[in-house]
């Protein structure tokens, strides 16, 4: 009797870890995420000319756009998962003369690059595009041209 408890036992506790085990691994490979994309006017004096963000992407269609004056910022929230398909979010970025279009967010590339909390930040400067994962440590990612 007291083998048959034992072997009991051991089944229900390998069936939780194994239940616990594959949560999360769907939580961890297959992306069940939120992410904060964020584009911030980094630039230092374009009062009388504004930051123009304007963003889309298959999933959600067109976003809209907007016109950024220093230091605003245009933000969503995608939600990932295995049962959703998830589309980059692509973005042109429009200052004065200059124009450049850019994938914002992608979860091949960017579920790795967002860190552990999930922020995709961007800051647009007059030297180029600068990335973030926690809105304090900027890389430049690409120039204008």
């Amino acid at each position: 009797m007291r083998t048959q408890n034992i072997l009991l036992l051991m089944i229900v506790l390998s069936l939780a870890l194994y239940t616990t085990f594959i949560s999360y691994v769907e939580l961890i490979y297959f992306g069940y995420k939120d992410y904060d994309i964020r584009i911030i006017n980094g630039f230092t004096n374009n009062s009388s000319m504004p930051l123009i963000v304007w963003c889309s992407s298959q999933d959600n269609g067109d976003m809209g756009g907007r016109a950024l004056q220093e230091h605003d910022d245009y933000s969503w929230t995608v939600k990932t998962g295995f049962y959703m398909r998830s589309c980059p979010f692509v973005c042109t970025v429009k200052w004065d003369k200059k124009r450049k279009k850019f994938e914002a967010f992608g979860v091949g590339v960017d579920r790795d690059r967002c860190g552990a909390c999930g922020q995709c930040f961007w800051l647009v400067k007059e030297d180029g595009f600068y990335f973030s994962n926690d809105g304090v440590n900027w890389i430049k990612d690409f120039p204008w041209m």
